[in-house]
């Protein structure tokens, strides 16, 4: 039997913007809870939105974005960790048709400064500083540097003390309420008739994800890629009216996005953000205090929360299911999670930014192995296929070979690369994940590895060329490659193997690491530095990086 197969099609797609999606939602549950953000300091109160509220906030931030002569198809820039005002920014660029930019919180100033030349970006959206990132001073010399770039909007600083909400300096600058102020500017009729110049095929949202090139590509997705991609997921899911879904997830990855917002909110739902960034103790504390249905996370985030010394003292009793994804779930962990977090229902899902994300996934009636040692069977409406990498052509079931996905939630391509374009999607619309499966007798699939040399450390997909061409410009390092090796915590952790110029100074893990601090998101810097005369190769000259690795394995006692 040939490794095709193609998912349900019972259920029609929806043929709606996602604007339009939300109201619908917003009239059948006008007073239901839409939107929670735990209270940032302990003792204050949680922020609170119904159905309506939210929609009344999200109008208010699109008549503003109006007001300001942001027009259809306009890029604005989302820099932040997670926030209510992520969640309102999402839906108002959605409605005011223009495509929101989601940009990696862990960026710093040359790869901001790249995305917003790359895509020509107007507005930028940033959060406040924190000990972490200096968003403020970034964001200003990127509206230094780049002409494209017209506005800055500093988001408030939710009550932390820790952090220094941005103060305007220039007419180019202005604060997420001086920005609500503007919305008085223009009537709702006006973004009525915006939002009935829009079309669900158009653009919406563009997410940079690392290429082999060592620049990251932006893909560019539709209201149908991500409101149907969500709207799937939520349907196995089960979500209804009555779940509360927990998000520790990063709303500027799919995962928080469309896997959490867009499924959520497509089925009159709660979402819940415990806090700006993951720690295991808010996403536990977020469940009990608000009656969580569901919660997300990698599967490190899980073994973190069931790590927690004080784990059995959460009340955990309202939660059913939950997404998985990132990576595969070792199955101890998975068993853990279904007997002790009462997660009976929990899914995994499997995919990547360009098929918005999500293409497989378990469902609650699979087997315990289907559901740690799979990624489940193709999403409904799309097809899966595994193939030859070489020659293209289908393979039987149980062979290995190049995993392909096509149907509605594959991209509308990389922002301006139409070369790349082609390089990912063929000719007869399937989208090659570089990713190399199996599929089983009864479809599911089984993910062996990556035909490139991508690095998955927790859940963070990094690409070696990159990082490579960021350390070319290191004064001592003559040739570099950086590969993956296995990682207990992570998955995988990244090492820099150099060859460092004659009379250079000795190079290790701590100095490459000062190097990179500040230029590079910390998820990419090396934590590894192996010091070489010279590379493996073969014959043909050509660098073998598998050689490396398991050197580097055996090493380092991996």
């Amino acid at each position: 039997m040939l490794a095709y197969t193609a998912g349900d099609t019972d259920v029609p797609l929806l043929e709606e913007t996602i604007g339009d999606n939300f109201e619908r939602i917003v009239a059948r549950f006008p007073y239901q809870d839409a939107l929670i953000e735990a209270a940032a300091v302990p003792g204050e109160e949680a922020r609170r939105w119904s159905y309506t509220k939210l929609n009344d906030d999200v109008d208010r931030v699109a008549r503003a974005l109006l007001a300001l002569g942001v027009a259809k198809g306009d890029r604005i820039g989302i820099w932040s960790p997670n926030c209510a005002e992520w969640t309102i920014l999402q839906y108002a660029t959605a409605k005011a048709g223009a495509i929101l930019v989601n940009v990696n919180p862990a960026y710093r100033s040359h790869e901001l400064e790249f995305v917003v030349k790359q895509n020509g970006m107007r507005m930028l959206v940033a959060a406040p500083s924190d000990a972490n990132s200096d968003y403020t001073g970034m964001a200003r010399q990127a509206l230094a540097e780049c002409p494209e770039l017209r506005e800055l909007v500093f988001l408030p600083d939710a009550g932390l003390p820790a952090l220094t909400a941005g103060v305007p300096e220039s007419e180019a600058e202005r604060t997420f309420a001086e920005l609500l102020k503007r919305a008085d500017d223009v009537a709702h009729s006006a973004l009525r008739a915006r939002m009935a110049e829009l079309d669900p095929h158009d653009a919406v949202n563009l997410q940079y994800t690392s290429g082999t090139t060592g620049f990251p590509k932006g893909a560019t997705l539709s209201h149908h890629n991500i409101l149907n991609n969500g709207h799937s997921i939520g349907e196995l899911l089960e979500y209804t009216e009555h779940d509360r879904v927990v998000l520790p997830v990063p709303f500027y990855h799919c995962f928080g996005m469309v896997i959490g917002n867009l499924a959520a909110l497509s089925h009159g739902c709660a979402t819940i953000i415990p806090g700006r960034g993951f720690t295991p103790a808010a996403a536990l504390e977020a469940v009990q205090d608000f009656g969580g249905t569901s919660v997300y996370g990698v599967p490190t985030m899980f073994i973190a929360e069931l790590a927690l010394p004080d784990f059995a003292s959460y009340d955990l009793s309202t939660l059913r299911t939950g997404v998985m994804a990132g990576s595969l779930c070792p199955i101890e962990v998975m068993n853990r999670v279904i007997s002790e977090m009462n997660m009976s229902d929990v899914a995994i899902c499997y995919g990547m930014t360009e098929t918005s994300p999500v293409s497989t996934m378990t469902r609650s009636v699979d087997t315990m192995a289907q559901r740690t040692e799979t990624v489940g069977r193709t999403m409904p409406q799309l097809e899966s296929q595994v193939v030859d990498p070489v020659t293209g052509a289908v393979l039987q079931r149980g062979e290995i070979g190049e995993l392909c996905t096509r149907g509605y939630s594959v991209m509308k391509g990389y922002w301006n690369q139409p070369d790349k374009t082609a390089e990912a999607i063929d000719a007869e619309g399937w989208m090659h994940t570089g990713d190399l499966a199996r599929m089983d007798e009864d479809g599911y699939l089984v993910i062996e590895g990556r035909i490139k040399d991508m690095v998955i450390r927790g859940g963070e997909n990094v690409y070696p060329r990159e990082i490579e061409e960021f350390l070319y410009t290191h004064p001592d390092i003559q040739d570099v490659q950086v590969i993956g090796v296995p990682d207990a915590r992570y998955g995988e952790e990244l090492m820099a193997c150099v060859i460092l110029k004659p009379g250079a100074a000795p190079l290790d893990a701590a100095g490459l690491a000062e190097f990179c601090r500040g230029k590079l998101a910390h998820y990419k810097i090396p934590r590894y530095v192996d010091v070489r005369a010279s590379f493996p190769m073969t014959v043909s000259g050509k660098i073998r990086k598998v050689d490396m690795r398991q050197e580097a394995v055996a090493r380092l006692g991996l």
